[in-house]
């Protein structure tokens, strides 16, 4: 029996907007065996941890940042099976090319595509399996049907219970690793709250605003401060300035935080957009949760919104209440809905550890006699 997976490489590909591809692929890396060699590509290097001395970062181009030296083919009709890949592009070209040469020369056993359509279809044309993180959304299209029927393995970085019904075709190679990428554990509540300068019989209400879009706008959350004068609210994160917006005094915008987790920690409740860390956090919490999703490509964060509401864990709004009567209504009713229970549900208990055992089986199976595992390697 040939069993070379063990000198072979994983790839992985991690998307540079936000913060979760990078935190994801962190805990899996660092969950490896340390003789397993991985070579991490991504436009940035500065968003990742320290890493195991068995990790190469290898920074690529942007896939979808213009550069300067673009020549535009616009009138050239993008084919439905893609969905980023503009005509004319160097920087595309030679992300691609650095991909392409370390697959021929490294001969890699996975790429984990985390995420990007196209370097998932790149790899199954180079003849590398790879391993495409699924995420929420009407992922309906061709390109996206095509690089989950072309991986040999599906990785959802949630619960089971989260998952969308469309995906029942693909249920046989997910891998569903719910809050993998986060901690599973918080600081304590009431030290977090004294960092914060909380009052012990203040209500605090923490809005966290995602880091991969625009951010929420600052003239709902007054309206929410003024609507409960008796509360505390704290923003973090990125937020639409708003020339109208009348903020009371107790009201602080906080900007991007290095500590996220205390804020989440020391809430009586959260308000929050549905990117994958934000949501693990807020679980681990326990606490009353309203859910509004930001704007996203595919309208993933608005799908999780929904499956977060199915599930019972957070009260799914569309957008931000925009009057003081919405608000107070929204707020109780998170308040009367939340369920501790639903919450913890979607967790799981090492997920990372999970998922890298998950991988290395994978690996096993896909590199060792085709005889005698036909049978157990998807088509």
């Amino acid at each position: 029996m040939r069993d070379i997976a063990g000198m072979q490489p994983f790839g992985y590909f991690v998307h540079h907007q936000g913060r979760g591809h990078a935190e994801r692929c962190a805990a899996i890396v660092n969950a490896l065996p340390v003789t397993r060699p991985v070579t991490i590509f991504c436009a940035r290097d500065d968003i990742f941890p320290a890493m195991p001395d068995h990790v190469n970062i290898r920074k690529i181009p942007s896939l979808f940042e213009r550069q300067g030296a673009e020549c535009d083919m616009d009138h050239v009709r993008t084919p439905d099976t893609l969905h980023c890949a503009p005509l004319g592009w160097p920087g595309i070209r030679q992300a691609m090319a650095v991909i392409a040469d370390w697959f021929s020369t490294a001969n890699p056993a996975l790429m984990i595509c985390d995420v990007s359509a196209e370097v998932a279809q790149l790899s199954r044309i180079c003849s590398v399996p790879h391993v495409k993180v699924m995420q929420h959304g009407d992922r309906s299209d061709p390109g996206h049907v095509a690089a989950y029927d072309g991986a040999v393995g599906l990785l959802a970085p949630f619960s089971s219970h989260l998952a969308q019904p469309e995906w029942r075709g693909w249920l046989d190679k997910i891998h569903f690793a719910a809050g993998l990428g986060v901690s599973a554990n918080l600081p304590d509540r009431d030290i977090s709250r004294q960092k914060l300068g909380c009052l012990p019989d203040r209500k605090l209400a923490i809005v966290v605003s995602g880091g991969g879009g625009t951010g929420f706008s600052s003239a709902p959350l007054g309206v929410a401060a003024r609507a409960f004068p008796d509360w505390q609210w704290m923003t973090i994160g990125k937020l639409q300035g708003e020339w109208h917006a009348t903020q009371g005094g107790n009201l602080k915008n906080m900007g991007w935080v290095d500590d996220p987790a205390t804020y989440i920690a020391a809430a009586d409740l959260v308000v929050s957009s549905t990117g994958n860390t934000t949501c693990a956090q807020v679980l681990t919490a326990g606490v009353p949760w309203i859910a509004v999703p930001e704007w996203r490509y595919f309208d993933e964060q608005l799908f999780k919104a929904q499956a977060l509401g199915i599930a019972g864990a957070a009260l799914h709004l569309p957008h931000l209440p925009s009057s003081a009567h919405a608000w107070k209504q929204a707020i109780a009713e998170a308040i009367q809905r939340h369920d501790r229970n639903s919450q913890a549900a979607l967790l799981d208990t090492d997920p990372a550890l999970g998922t890298a055992q998950w991988l290395e089986d994978l690996s096993s199976k896909l590199w060792s006699d085709p005889i005698t595992t036909k049978d157990k390697v998807f088509s």
